[in-house]
C-alpha cells in the first residue's frame, strides 16, 4: 500500500545513492555458497582433482572411486562423481605423456576393485603437479575475471 504521507528527505533516487545501515540482530550470514555440481572438462572442477593427486601417495594404486569419495568429502558444496575425476586424471596423464614423452608418471589401470591412479614415485611428480595446478589455478582465474566483466554467466547483465 502506497502511502501519501510527506516525505521528510527531499533527496531523489540517484545512482551511488545507496546507503547501508548495520544489520539487524539475528540477519544471517548470506555468504552461504550454493551447490556445484562438478563438470568434466572444468578448470574449476580439475583443480580440486589435482589439489588431491599432488596429495596423493606415490608408488601405490588408489581406487578412482577413494578419490571421488574424498573429493565429496573436501568440497561439501559441490558433487563430484567419476567421469568428471576420471577426465582429470586422463588429461593430466596425457599432459604427462605430452611432457615426458614417457606413461610411467601417471598411470591409470583397471584393478579387483575397480579403476585405479598410480602416481610415479619419484622427485619430478610433486613438481610437474604444482604446475598443472598453477595452470589451472590461472585459468580459474581467467574465468572468473571474465564473468565479472560481463556481469554474469550470460553477459546480460
Amino acid at each position: 500500500m502506497l502511502s501519501s504521507a510527506a516525505v521528510s528527505d527531499p533527496r531523489s533516487a540517484s545512482p551511488g545513492g545507496l546507503r547501508l545501515v548495520d544489520a539487524p540482530a539475528g540477519l544471517p550470514d548470506p555468504n552461504v555458497s550454493p551447490p556445484v555440481v562438478a563438470e568434466p572438462g572444468d578448470a574449476f572442477a580439475a583443480l580440486r582433482v589435482v589439489e588431491l593427486v599432488a596429495r596423493v601417495e606415490r608408488g601405490w594404486p588408489v581406487l578412482l572411486d577413494d578419490l571421488v569419495a574424498s573429493l565429496n568429502a573436501c568440497y561439501l558444496d559441490w558433487a563430484f562423481d567419476r567421469a568428471v575425476v576420471a577426465d582429470a586424471l586422463v588429461t593430466l596423464q596425457a599432459n604427462w605423456m605430452a611432457d615426458f614423452r614417457s606413461a610411467s608418471g601417471i598411470v591409470l589401470e583397471d584393478g579387483p576393485y575397480g579403476p585405479a591412479l598410480r602416481l610415479e614415485e619419484s622427485t619430478r611428480v610433486s613438481g610437474w603437479l604444482v604446475g598443472q595446478a598453477q595452470r589451472l589455478a590461472t585459468e580459474c582465474r581467467r574465468q572468473l575475471g571474465e564473468f565479472s566483466r560481463r556481469e554474469g554467466p550470460t553477459g546480460s547483465g
